[in-house]
């Protein structure tokens, strides 16, 4: 068990324990002493950030300690965690941080490693920087500290990136897009990269202040995008989250497009052109029958990991797998990055869509979805109602009532103190009835 890290790094309110200035100062130190232990050079970290105004205090805590410990540290502002991936690799960093709560309010902040590599750091090093925030390491001598550096270029490094992943010379001249930022860390390399690509681009939510990151708007509420679409006949709008590492589509007509949608989409794309490798695809428990059933109809198979898209990774890796992601819009292509990203799915869905010649609703417009719904349950703090017997009674029971003819998926929150239950059936009534009733059991038993 992992004391402060959770699935997504570490995590919570800002000013309440752990996301505090004195325990970033303190992580900085723990981290530092671990990822320079065993190297035989003064070590490079880069440091980003989304739009929260806490970002500044954590920031500067965290550099303090990792200075402290002997640790350069290169920071590069505001930029999406995938640019904070492909930033550590691309500057020979020996690991990136970035400093985000993605798509919760501004009011919480979080703190995330990557490896050298741009992936997620390994449990097993999380946990030994855990065990050296308990007991805080040495300091070093006086002339072994760190300095810290600015990378001015680190946007307009990332948006040359992006296009890369593109074939040479590609460009969407004539498609109108809108994209909502989120008022969040791609409120000016998102609007900037479509620009240049050749899209009429219409821009919502870009204006961060440090209070408004994903305050209704965004991939957890892509209702505006979807009336901005319709209303400014654009083909095709985005909503990203804070830190962009997830995309929301909609079409022209302002339907939504999912992330199980856009990994059939991105899946066919990829078959026509011989590039996708392990003969399927990854993704979660929550992702939903349907994708599995369209997969298979045109001859792929369909891994399901954990939830998280740590996880997601490494069964990629397993399975030689080089696309994957989650329902909520994280994608991951492997051939481009190491992590979901928002602008990458975007302007792959764009290459897809010119490739073809067809506009998004015309895209595997025939896989029929599974209705599924997920409610979420706030928990008080320190219950483990997964262990109660009672509430996995019910959720055997609600499993039995189903049947076949759908599935149940029930799961503590990495990111917040909430109980998903996800429930899915091919009839909409009997999923509303069973997922309603087994949210009412369990909630009794967490009062009682």
């Amino acid at each position: 068990m992992r004391k402060y890290f959770g699935t997504d790094g570490v995590r919570g309110t800002v000013n309440q324990e752990p996301m505090t200035a004195d325990f970033a100062l303190r992580l900085g130190r723990a981290a530092g002493y671990v990822l320079t232990r065993h190297l035989d050079h003064q070590p490079h970290i880069l440091i980003g950030k989304d739009t929260r105004l806490s970002g500044y205090m954590l920031e500067s805590a965290l550099c303090a300690g990792l200075t402290s410990q002997g640790m350069n540290v290169l920071l590069v502002g505001p930029l999406p965690t995938p640019a904070v991936a492909y930033l550590t690799r691309s500057l020979r960093a020996d690991a990136g941080v970035v400093l985000s709560a993605s798509h919760n309010p501004a009011g919480d902040n979080g703190i995330k490693f990557f490896a050298a590599d741009g992936a997620k750091l390994p449990d097993a090093i999380e946990h030994d920087i855990e065990v050296n925030l308990d007991q805080l390491p040495p300091l070093p001598e006086a002339s072994r500290i760190g300095k810290a550096f600015r990378v001015d270029d680190a946007r307009g490094r990332y948006v040359e990136f992006c296009k890369a992943s593109l074939p040479r010379g590609l460009r969407f001249d004539g498609l109108k897009v809108v994209v909502d930022c989120a008022n969040g860390a791609a409120y000016d390399v998102a609007p900037t990269l479509l620009a240049e690509l050749g899209c009429k681009v219409e821009v919502m939510n870009a204006e961060p202040d440090g209070y408004n990151i994903n305050l209704s708007c965004g991939s957890t509420h892509p209702q505006g995008m979807c009336e901005k679409v319709v209303e400014t006949g654009a083909d095709i709008g985005f909503a990203l989250d804070g830190d962009a590492d997830r995309l929301i589509a909609c079409d022209a007509h302002g339907n939504l497009v999912d992330g199980d949608r856009v990994i059939a989409i991105l899946a066919e794309h990829q078959m026509r052109h011989g590039t996708l490798s392990g003969g399927a695809v990854v993704t979660t428990l929550m992702s939903n029958m349907g994708l599995e059933r369209y997969l298979a109809g045109i001859g792929l198979a369909m891994y399901r990991a954990d939830v998280g898209d740590r996880y997601v990774l490494e069964m990629m890796r397993e399975k030689g797998c080089n696309l994957g992601g989650e329902q909520s819009g994280h994608i991951i292509l492997l051939n481009h990055n190491t992590t979901g990203d928002g602008l990458i799915t975007a302007v792959q869905l764009l290459c897809a869509m010119l490739d073809q010649d067809k506009p998004l609703s015309d895209m595997a417009c025939d896989m029929e979805l599974f209705p599924q719904n997920l409610w979420n349950l706030e928990l008080p703090a320190n219950v483990d109602i997964l262990s109660d017997k009672r509430a996995q009674s019910a959720v055997h029971e609600a499993e039995k009532a189903l049947g076949k003819q759908g599935r149940i998926n029930v799961r503590m929150s990495g990111t917040e103190p909430k109980l998903r239950i996800m429930v899915e059936a091919e009839d909409e009534a009997v999923m509303q009835q069973v997922g309603s009733q087994l949210l009412q059991q369990i909630e009794a038993y967490v009062h009682d």
